[in-house]
């Protein structure tokens, strides 16, 4: 892991979308500010408006009310949105064209594949805040300058005035996670690392003696480095991974 990833960030904040929302392309990957889409289900028109308004280096996060029957990202709105510089698109509806939009290289992250076309007249809105009502139990609001973060792993909203925290939290954690990769890969063992209780699995053979609890040892000393240093490479990071990010002061942007 060279870099902050999904799984990280929402272990430290970040906020999940739904399970169902992924990659339209291997590899893809997407850091950005948001920029709200909420489309008549059934209809694409908002889309068309985001991608003419949204500012350069956008996201543009789409909520479709979870509909499956659609595609409301396709070549024509995949290229479209590439040649005006929107970073990538995150819907919780459907695509089509998924070919043409991995040529592009488009970074789209979506609920699946659908062939019927959208239409293009019912309305919507763009740039006002959206609650993605389809993304689980609760429904995960999304204001436009939240950040959105998205790999193979999945999608993640880090609310604007919490970037900071978040990635500084973050940072700490993988640093963490590669020492205790390290440590596995040269042969010790999970439940030492760790500190975890084997003895609370049914046809447990090993040893009944305590084992270190969790945060003790040295990897509770791992991942001890300065905040700011922590939050400038987290930015680092996750710029390379989207190429859209705002600057670093944006990181510190309030409610």
């Amino acid at each position: 892991m060279t870099a902050v990833g999904t799984a990280g960030l929402a272990r430290c904040g970040g906020r999940p979308f739904g399970t169902h929302l992924f990659s339209v392309w291997p590899g893809a990957a997407l850091a950005a500010t948001a920029f709200p889409v909420r489309c008549t289900p059934g209809d694409n028109l908002a889309l068309h408006v985001a991608v003419a308004q949204a500012p350069p280096g956008s996201a543009l996060v789409v909520d479709v009310a979870g509909d499956s029957e659609y595609g409301y990202v396709d070549e024509v709105l995949a290229v479209a949105a590439r040649t005006r510089g929107v970073a990538g698109i995150v819907l919780d509806g459907c695509v089509r064209d998924i070919a043409a939009i991995a040529r592009c290289q488009l970074p789209v992250f979506s609920a699946g594949v659908a062939v019927r076309e959208a239409g293009h007249d019912a309305g919507g809105a763009v740039g006002q805040q959206i609650s993605m009502t389809a993304n689980g139990p609760a429904p995960l609001p999304v204001r436009r300058g939240d950040w959105i973060v998205a790999d193979d792993d999945g999608v993640v909203c880090l609310p604007r005035g919490q970037v900071s925290t978040i990635i500084t939290e973050a940072m700490s954690s993988l640093t963490r996670e590669r020492a205790l990769v390290d440590a596995v890969a040269a042969g010790e063992s999970t439940l030492d690392l760790l500190g975890l209780d084997p003895s609370r699995v049914a046809g447990w053979e090993g040893s009944t003696e305590e084992r270190p609890r969790p945060g003790l040892g040295r990897m509770h000393r791992l991942g001890r480095r300065d905040p700011a240093a922590r939050v400038v490479e987290g930015l680092t990071a996750l710029r390379a991974r989207g190429g859209h990010l705002p600057a670093l002061g944006d990181a510190y942007g309030t409610d």
